[in-house]
């Protein structure tokens, strides 16, 4: 089967999981190639070595893959956001019947919206089905995250939202919130599946600490509470910000930043008025760090706004977080939650609530190493036995061959 992924994002960009699924398709004896952007999130940079043109093609990890302009841009400014969604929606939409063969089905990657647009042209012009996976929840999550506020705008929207899931041949959500979501904007409900996201448990696995490494990021003998993600206005991290001036006291128990986003110079002035020293920011690090770095962490951190979109949320970190056998501290309500309390993997906290977070951790900090072992223990078990790559790509590509099947 030929199967065309379309998505703005992928590597170099932090968008490891379509990486994955790509070449786990291809193990399956498909033929995979990829539709996408010039890579620039987050940061609204291009990577070095790309420059915009009309067409890039390259190999990535045996994949290929095809890369079509946009304007680069990832700032809080809506208008340039979406000028940056709609400029690769257009040149997706234009260039994608010549630069790539037709393919027998097309897998859509959602965010942004605007991908629905090529996705919806594409599969006219070749007469093929596409199967759109769901990410985020629109326009919810551009509410919640303050990037679009008219109530008319987010009704506008909204009404796209539901158009491209009717032409959708199937939809595929990571929660059961998100289905419930779907089911209640009249989204007919045989056509959802919840497949979640998978952990990378063989990249991601329980492993030695680098004390080498910790001396020189300054994690050595200390109790380190690491998030590591986008920065933005979605994970509220001014909250980890408050919880640690309740934790000054304690000179062991430290804060460690990983990322980058929009809101990150925003933490680090906040945490410098403040005069914390419980707080490293380490920035954007190679994904083929992060388990160096997780291996580092005594805990590791989830943390959401307060809102009804992030209740049925539940962020890919938390799979590589269960995969690295760590404790976890999820600062969310719902979903997410309840993933790290089914699994006996961890603490949850109410988000956005310093005082509670702080408490979280003393807690964890207080707990004996064998209790915390134990906690990652089940940590990976569930990330083996529920969010294991090859069951869940099976379970995608059951979706896309029963999809062509029906086609007409």
């Amino acid at each position: 089967m030929r199967i065309l992924i379309l998505t703005q994002w992928y590597p170099p960009e932090p968008a490891l999981l379509l990486q994955e699924l790509a070449q786990s398709l291809q193990g399956l004896d498909h033929e995979v190639t990829v539709l996408t952007g010039f890579p620039n999130y987050p940061s609204g940079q291009l990577y070095p070595g790309y420059k915009i043109r009309l067409r890039r093609r390259e190999v990535l990890e045996g994949v290929p893959v095809v890369r079509v302009p946009l304007y680069p841009e990832h700032s809080r400014s809506g208008l340039r956001r979406a000028l940056n969604y709609i400029s690769f929606a257009l040149s997706a939409a234009l260039l994608g019947p010549w630069l790539s063969k037709r393919p027998n089905v097309i897998f859509v990657y959602h965010p942004p919206l605007t991908v629905g647009l090529p996705a919806w042209v594409l599969s006219r012009i070749w007469r093929v089905p596409f199967v759109y996976q769901i990410q985020d929840i629109w326009p919810e999550t551009l509410a919640a995250t303050g990037m679009l506020n008219s109530p008319r705008a987010l009704n506008m929207v909204g009404a796209v939202a539901r158009w491209v899931y009717r032409k959708a041949a199937a939809l595929l959500v990571i929660s059961p919130g998100f289905k419930e979501n779907l089911v209640d904007k009249g989204v007919t409900e045989s056509k959802i599946h919840i497949i979640p996201n998978w952990a990378n448990i063989e990249t991601y696995r329980p492993r030695l600490p680098d004390l080498a490494l910790a001396e020189e990021l300054g994690m050595a003998g200390k109790f380190n509470v690491l998030f590591a993600g986008n920065i933005g206005e979605a994970q509220a991290l001014d909250t980890v910000v408050q919880a640690a001036t309740y934790l000054t006291a304690d000179p062991e128990v430290q804060f460690v930043i990983v990322g980058d986003g929009t809101a990150l110079e925003d933490l680090k002035q906040a945490a410098i008025e403040r005069g914390l020293t419980n707080m490293r920011f380490l920035g954007r690090r190679p994904a083929t760090e992060m388990p160096s770095l997780y291996a580092l962490a005594d805990v590791l951190l989830v943390h959401l706004r307060d809102d009804p979109l992030f209740r049925i949320t539940v962020p890919h970190k938390i799979m590589a977080y269960l995969a690295s056998g760590k404790p976890i501290l999820a600062a969310v309500a719902g979903d997410a939650a309840d993933v790290v309390q089914q699994a006996g993997a961890g603490l949850t906290c109410p988000p956005q609530q310093p005082a509670s977070l702080a408490e979280a951790v003393r807690v964890l900090q207080t707990l004996s190493p064998g209790e915390r072992r134990a906690m990652g223990e089940r940590a990976r078990q569930a990330a083996e036995g529920q969010y294991g790559r090859e069951e869940t790509v099976r379970r995608i590509e059951g979706v896309l061959v029963s999809t062509v099947s029906s086609h007409v």
